[in-house]
Parts: C-alpha cells; sequence; structure tokens
C-alpha cells in the first residue's frame, strides 16, 4: 500500500475501536476528522495528549470535528486507557499496523539508546470528503492540540 500524502484520499482500512465498534474511516464523510496516532496507552506523554484532546472536545465538535485516536496497542488497552481517562471519542487498535503503515507513522527510534521501532506520534487533518489536507509528524505535545484546532477552524471556514 502506497504512503497516503497531502490531498490523496485516505483508505478505508477496518479496524477495531473502543465501545465494541469497528470503524473505518468512510463512516466520517461529511465530518472534519483529526486523527491522532501515539506511540502507546498509558503512557505520560501519551495520556496528555489524550487529556488535551479531551479537555478541547467541545472546542472541536462546535466545528463538527471528530477525533479519532489510534495506536499498536491492543482494544483492552485502548479500552483501559478511555475509561481511565474519560476521553469522549474512539481510540483505535491497529495491532497489525495497517492504519500506521497507510500514514507512515511506523519509524526506528531511539529509547535509551537502542533502536526500537515504534508509532511516531503523528496527527493528521481529514475534510468532510475523506480528503487528507494536513500531517503533523514528530509532534511534540504542548500546545500541538491547540495548533490542531486552528487547523481544523481553518478548514471549516474554507469549506
Amino acid at each position: 500500500m502506497a504512503t497516503i500524502e497531502i490531498g490523496d484520499t485516505v483508505p478505508d482500512i477496518e479496524l477495531p475501536a473502543t465501545g465494541d465498534k469497528t470503524l473505518k474511516l468512510s463512516d466520517y464523510r461529511g465530518k472534519i476528522v483529526v486523527l491522532f496516532f501515539y506511540p502507546k496507552a498509558s503512557t505520560p506523554g501519551c495520556t496528555q495528549e489524550g487529556k488535551d484532546f479531551r479537555d478541547a472536545i467541545n472546542k472541536f465538535r462546535r466545528q463538527s470535528a471528530v477525533i479519532l485516536g489510534a495506536s499498536r496497542d491492543s482494544i483492552k488497552a485502548q479500552e483501559n486507557f478511555k475509561a481511565k481517562n474519560g476521553f469522549p471519542f474512539d481510540l483505535i487498535s491497529d495491532t497489525e499496523e495497517k492504519l500506521c503503515t497507510a500514514f507512515d507513522v511506523i519509524k526506528m527510534k531511539n529509547m535509551y539508546g537502542r533502536k526500537v521501532r515504534g508509532i511516531e506520534r503523528s496527527t493528521f487533518l481529514i475534510d468532510p470528503e475523506g480528503v487528507l489536507r494536513k500531517a503533523w509528524r514528530k509532534v511534540k505535545v504542548k500546545g500541538h492540540v491547540d495548533e490542531v484546532l486552528d487547523a481544523v477552524k481553518a478548514l471549516k471556514k474554507s469549506l
């Protein structure tokens, strides 16, 4: 599968999500979608990122935007992560790395001096037609959600 680029229609990969759901990105046609990939559920940076999206959820909803989180964690880990932090959005379990591969977020990273393969924290903005409009890679958590919200507002104005 080719890596998705800005201007491409996002792939329609069906994956398990929290709430005993199976989701695909086409389920959200007609809405702006913010898809954020995080390395591992319940780790400090990922928890903070999720909480930042949680705390801004009403601002995103006012823009008709949907938030979805994704990682390689099991559905059980995702359910626990969502429940523990009160996330009002679904988390996708991509254990087979189908969505991760499509969005090219699996990278070699340094962890405590050794190379490990993992998710590079990334966020993608998808328009109501299912077209990728913006990508943030190597995301730093602090201030990121505000930047994404600004991009959502700009996209909504342009529609």
